[in-house]
């Protein structure tokens, strides 16, 4: 369908397609979109950096526990992003939710402060910890040096790889044996964690 626009400066009508104006409004949409999406990316991805180092430097344990819960939140937005719905929603369920309620509980039971944090003696624990900072700092730089354009465009089907019915297909299929090779080491893991308890209160 054509509509006949006046020239501003000629005064003579204008064929302008509707197809090319939908077409030019997609476009600008889905550049505002692709803008929009990269600024959140660095908000949550600057927001799971600090809560990361937070999580290291705090000296209160109870401190370190809360700012882990944001740490994994923003990394399940993170994967929420990248089209992996399963992983947001287990991160948000099992880790900042199950797990970290079960480590705060144990740090309140306990009652850690920073009288009773342990400190440091050895100056050779520190250097070794440094070292490990470098060593990190050095891989990231390495993974970075080696990103292109292929590798920062997601897949196609990234939205119905996420789901869990895909999932759950390739985990029972494809990776059967290590996903029960895993079972097994839980379930060992498991049964010599109440040997000890059992024996300790015996």
């Amino acid at each position: 369908m054509l509509f006949p626009f006046p020239d501003e400066k000629s005064g003579e009508k204008i064929d302008f397609s509707l197809r090319e104006l939908k077409q030019n409004f997609h476009t600008f949409c889905s550049q505002k979109y692709m803008n929009l999406e990269l600024l959140l990316f660095y908000i949550i991805g600057g927001i799971a950096i600090a809560s990361a180092v937070l999580v290291v430097t705090r000296k209160h344990a109870l401190y370190s526990a809360l700012f882990m819960i944001v740490n994994m939140c923003s990394l399940a937005v993170l994967y929420l992003m990248l089209q992996a719905q399963f992983i947001a929603i287990i991160q948000i369920l099992v880790y900042a939710g199950a797990i970290m309620v079960l480590f705060l509980f144990v740090i309140m039971l306990l009652n850690l402060g920073e009288e009773n944090s342990p400190k440091p003696k050895i100056l050779s624990m520190k250097t070794f910890g440094y070292a490990l900072c470098v060593v990190l700092l050095a891989q990231f730089v390495f993974a970075f040096s080696k990103i292109t354009s292929d590798t920062t465009q997601l897949s196609p089907n990234a939205a119905h790889m996420g789901t869990v019915e895909y999932i759950g297909k390739v985990l029972f299929t494809e990776y059967l044996f290590p996903f029960e090779a895993v079972s097994f080491l839980l379930l060992a893991a498991i049964i010599g964690a109440v040997v000890l308890a059992k024996k300790k209160f015996q």
